[in-house]
């Protein structure tokens, strides 16, 4: 796996994430089986979608190797 993907992949995971604990910490989840839970879930899973496109976009911006738009480091 090259470093770009793996970029890409820690990006997109992380991003869900801290998606995932914000919205269950503001949204005060307390069960697995909770509905809000599972919208917490799927507000994490678009903010993730949303990383791993603009990483991809990034590929042909940036570093090569990097889900950055910059093109220095």
């Amino acid at each position: 796996m090259s470093v770009y993907w793996k970029d890409l992949a820690e990006r997109v995971l992380m991003t869900f994430v801290q998606a995932f604990v914000g919205a269950v910490i503001i949204m005060d989840v307390a069960d697995l089986t909770d509905q809000t839970m599972w919208t917490s879930a799927a507000m994490a899973g678009v903010a993730a979608a949303v990383s791993l496109v603009k990483g991809l976009l990034a590929k042909g911006v940036g570093l090569p190797a990097s889900a950055s738009f910059m093109k220095d480091v």
